[in-house]
């Protein structure tokens, strides 16, 4: 086909103008957008387009593009793979679940159905173990969360369902009766009420499992979801009415002055020397005038004769009061 090329303000112009110098009409044309017309700061840029005439070799090319189109555009609405549940138990419809899931988040992962007793209980083996747990298991928590609404899908009654990594919750349940038991200790010796930072539901009710029956203290939950938090209250609480302490408290006793044996920056006598530090005694500079040839002081500087101690001279007077300017 030979196309003609024709211009204006915009497409419909252009086209309109096409047509009718042409003598052809939108259905026996073939009409190519080449440039849109739009304003701009200065002026304007045209609308250009190229009309042709239909023939019936460019009809029939055209239906058979129509087709294919439509042909692909069925394809993509039908399911690349049917997966068929009917007749699965609550467990395997949830593996299959799993399996999907992974797969569309790209993550290499075996699935395994351990047991469907009084809970739906579920292993996952994967490649990269950090993409399903996730930080302190928040991702793993999520995956849970929905295998459990498959799971309890048209059911009357819930059913509880556990996803686990890797023995990542029986490490992590270890972890918080550690945990646990630290803290009681520290909030008897300290007597004061010590917050933890927030957890989860699950991770919660460990902690208050762990210290139930632990005597000397009592624990509840504060705050909420999802910023909810445990509390643990000794029975020697000085202060009821003092808030609680962070569980990573600072470390007291270590301040400035006590490092390696007390380093004291001009205390103690020691005349802004940089103090005994573990038993070590530093001396000062020795700052003595220098004396000319004929025996009499220059009239200039000092000659700095340094001992062992290098940082005298910056942390404070040397010491020597025969020498002072």
């Amino acid at each position: 086909m030979k196309y003609t090329e024709f211009t204006g303000k915009t497409v419909d112009e252009a086209v309109e103008k096409g047509l009718k110098e042409l003598g052809l009409t939108e259905e026996t044309a073939e009409i190519r957008i080449l440039e849109e017309g739009k304003k701009k700061l200065f002026g304007s840029v045209k609308a250009r387009v190229e009309i042709a005439p239909k023939t019936a070799e460019n009809e029939e090319v055209e239906n058979s593009s129509n087709e294919e189109t439509n042909e692909a555009a069925t394809a993509e609405k039908e399911p690349v793979e049917a997966v068929y549940t009917e007749g699965m138990t609550d467990g395997e419809r949830t593996v299959v679940f799993l399996e999907g899931l992974f797969k569309l988040l790209n993550i290499t992962a075996c699935t395994e159905l351990v047991g469907e007793g009084e809970k739906v209980e579920i292993n996952v083996t994967a490649a990269n173990t950090n993409s399903v747990i996730g930080k302190h298991g928040a991702m793993l928590d999520a995956i849970q969360t929905l295998a459990g609404a498959v799971a309890n899908t048209g059911r009357d009654e819930y059913k509880r369902v556990v996803v686990d990594c890797e023995n990542y919750r029986e490490n992590r349940e270890a972890t918080l009766n550690t945990l646990a038991e630290n803290l009681a200790q520290k909030a008897i010796r300290l007597g004061k009420k010590i917050k933890l930072e927030p957890m989860n539901p699950y991770e919660r009710r460990i902690m208050h499992s762990a210290l139930s029956e632990r005597e000397g203290v009592t624990t509840q939950s504060e705050g909420k979801e999802p910023n909810r938090y445990l509390v643990i209250i000794p029975d020697n609480l000085e202060d009821p009415d003092a808030p609680a302490i962070p569980a990573r408290h600072e470390r007291g006793g270590r301040g400035r002055d006590n490092r390696r044996g007390g380093r004291d920056f001009g205390r103690n006598g020691n005349k802004g020397g940089y103090g005994n530090r573990g038993g070590y005694n530093k001396k000062p500079y020795n700052r003595d005038k220098k004396s000319s040839p004929s025996g009499g002081s220059t009239t200039g500087g000092t000659t700095l004769k340094t001992s062992n101690d290098f940082f005298g001279i910056f942390l404070g007077n040397s010491g020597n009061s025969e020498d002072k300017e």
